[in-house]
């Protein structure tokens, strides 16, 4: 929200990708790594749910990959009509 200052979120978009599969690929709720890729990988990776406010965006993540990294990158308009992306890296470790 520091970020923002004033303005508000006006939309959110997630993308995830894979040292597997190098793609930048939207994933909406629901859906996983594979089906957003149209099969293009194989990897378990879902976007489980996605919530946001005026202010914060999140993302629940389920699945994917032992030991597999993963880049989501969240992409925001905001009310002055700016676009700007946040990216975080999550490997992906068996309890």
């Amino acid at each position: 929200s520091r970020y923002l200052g004033d303005a508000t979120i006006s939309s959110v978009t997630w993308f995830a990708q894979s040292k597997s599969y190098n793609t930048k690929t939207q994933i909406n709720a629901g859906q996983t790594l594979a089906t957003a890729s149209g099969s293009a990988t194989s990897d378990t990776i879902q976007n489980v749910s996605q919530t946001n406010t005026t202010q914060v965006a999140t993302i629940n993540i389920g699945g994917g990959t032992h030991n597999e990294e993963y880049t989501f990158t969240c992409r925001i308009a905001d009310s002055t009509g700016s676009t700007s992306e946040r990216t975080i890296k999550l490997k992906v470790k068996e309890r």
